[in-house]
């Protein structure tokens, strides 16, 4: 979950990841939002594969920087 939440702030920034996270319905993921999903027990994993898919994250990033 920890990883998860690194990823949505490195790419989104913390003031939209957390919006996004709370308040982006998902079709993908059951109507839910992203927090609503890993509540519902899917994977934070597939959460933030649907993230990438949805808002076009290049595939460089979708494992996160490389500081």
């Amino acid at each position: 979950m920890s990883q998860f939440r690194t990823l949505m702030h490195d790419e989104f920034g913390e003031m939209r990841a957390g919006s996004l996270a709370r308040d982006h319905v998902f079709a993908e993921l059951g109507g839910r939002s992203a927090e609503q999903a890993i509540e519902a027990g899917i994977d934070p994993k597939q959460v933030w594969q649907v993230i990438c898919e949805a808002y076009d994250v290049p595939e460089d990033r979708r494992l996160g920087r490389d500081d």
